[in-house]
């Protein structure tokens, strides 16, 4: 090989290896930045899918329609312009008979749509309570157009559920509940429904928000949803995209009557747990703590020393012999969790009780005289919701009459005799100081005490004259409390009112 070959060789052998460590630094380069993507994506997270299409295709023979028929009564008034025969016609017997069966409670036939989903081959269907609620007859379309009349098996409109069979000679398609409790918020979720009897249609969104309260019913926890809802979505399933039932859409926030993308649904993690009660009992079967609540306030919070923020739920009132009287639970105490569960305010605690298994044995934490203490309670099984008081308390010696004003939260009082008795309407067994006047703009006034109440402990004791009440406020000031926790009984219902002291 001459000079000149030798100089070419080298070249070419430099440029070969130039451009091998351009390919090589490329894809270095594009593993790089694709980990970076990587590590940057949350755990658990799954890509945007390029089509629902699928996915629907296999779900829209899970979903049927309902429709309902009721027999509803008109009134017997006759309404209030009835055409009349001109004077001396021969055609006014005939108005009259007409008009009297036509318009003097003749029945009518109304009907409503609603959606559902088969959750067993042998044909269960779920929907809401509010679907099928006060219907006649029940009637389910299947995605082939076929109809089958339906048997209701049990419902519950605590939680706008229902359960429904339809008989079949063949095995329907069904969907599995999937687990909401891991769903979280921005995860995509497909909606199948039967919007404005339309029948089979498929909306897609993301989770907007768990744990929604929207005032519906004691055990609210909706998964709100941006995916279209709309009338006749009612008892339709939510999915995710796995294809799992985690909701049931039950109600949307719309100030036009249609879909404004804020729908709500009930999380699986209720709903399952009910339909499988509806489905071996015909009823829901809730477990039973035995107590009246309320919420804990800043000032509540701060006038019992609770260390934090204000969380929890407070016990006003006990039933007796309750599994909470029997565990040891007493008015006054918070609750601060449930069986290891959090309680991180007042309207968890019904839900997670209800949930409780019934004769199961659970742990409970409550916040008393400034300390946390741990009992043990039974869990009961609710029967009925009634009124719960505490039991009376016992009767004592009698409390000299005395009247006095507490100016520190602008309120007059008197001890109990028998003349307020008379005057509130207060029973023989009621005990404490009765609250005769409140001054305009008060602490109390703002609290909505009002002459007739009766206070009946301060700072979680016991009170019968009025100079113990003064007594109390100025220990809670001398103690730096702003406020001073009150016990109200109003009626015979039994309420915590924390009022704030006067330039405190």
């Amino acid at each position: 090989m001459n000079a000149t070959q030798k100089s070419f060789s080298r070249a070419m052998i430099g440029w070969t290896t130039g451009r091998v460590n351009s390919v090589v630094g490329f894809l270095v380069g594009m593993l790089l930045a694709l980990a970076f993507i990587l590590s940057i994506q949350p755990a658990g997270a799954k890509p945007p899918p390029g089509s629902f299409a699928d996915l629907a295709a296999g779900l829209l023979p899970t979903v049927v329609n309902i429709s309902t028929t009721q027999v509803v009564n008109q009134g017997q008034e006759r309404g209030p312009d009835i055409p009349q025969a001109p004077p001396g016609s021969p055609f006014g017997d005939m108005f009259r008979d007409f008009f009297d069966r036509n318009q003097q409670g003749a029945p009518r036939r109304a009907t409503s749509l609603g959606s559902g989903f088969i959750i067993d081959p042998s044909g269960l269907v779920v929907t809401n309570n509010h679907v099928i609620d006060g219907a006649d007859e029940i009637t389910v379309t299947l995605s082939d157009d076929t109809q089958l009349n339906a048997e209701l098996l049990g419902r519950d409109p605590k939680t706008d559920l229902a359960l429904l069979r339809v008989d079949t000679d063949r095995e329907l398609p069904f969907v599995p509940w999937g687990d909401s409790t891991g769903a979280r918020v921005g995860d995509w979720v497909v909606a199948i429904g039967n919007p404005f009897g339309l029948g089979g249609t498929v909306t897609a969104g993301i989770i907007s928000a768990r744990q929604r309260d929207i005032r519906q019913g004691p055990y609210d926890s909706f998964l709100q949803t941006d995916a279209s809802i709309n009338r006749g979505n009612s008892g339709g399933p939510m999915f995710n995209i796995d294809g799992e039932v985690i909701g049931v859409n039950t109600a949307i926030f719309s100030p036009t009557g249609g879909s404004v993308g804020v729908g709500f649904a009930i999380p699986s993690s209720i709903a399952a747990r009910v339909i499988d009660q509806l489905r071996d009992f015909g009823q829901t079967r809730r477990g039973w703590l035995g107590v009246r609540i309320q919420s804990v306030t800043d000032e509540i919070a701060e006038s019992i020393g609770l260390a934090g923020i204000a969380r929890g739920a407070l016990v006003s009132s006990v039933a007796e012999a309750g599994p909470a009287e029997e565990g040891g639970i007493a008015a006054g105490d918070v609750i601060l969790t449930f069986d290891g569960k959090p309680v991180a305010s007042m309207r968890d605690l019904p839900r997670i009780v209800a949930e409780t298994d019934i004769g199961k044995s659970v742990p409970v934490e409550v916040w008393r005289n400034e300390r946390v203490f741990s009992v043990g309670v039974k869990i009961g099984q609710l029967e009925e919701e009634v009124p719960v008081l505490a039991s009376a308390s016992p009767k004592g010696k009698a409390i000299k009459p005395a009247e006095a004003t507490i100016d520190e939260i602008g309120i007059t009082v008197t001890a109990i005799t028998d003349q307020m008795r008379s005057q509130f309407t207060l029973p023989d067994d009621l005990h404490g100081v009765v609250i005769t006047g409140v001054e305009a703009d008060s602490a109390a006034s703002k609290k909505s005490l009002r002459p007739g109440d009766v206070i009946v402990e301060v700072s979680q004791e016991e009170v019968r004259a009025p100079g113990q009440i003064a007594e109390k406020i100025r220990a809670a000031r001398d103690a730096d409390r702003s406020s001073v926790l009150l016990k109200i009984n109003r009626n015979g219902d039994r309420r915590f009112v924390a009022v704030r002291i006067k330039d405190s």
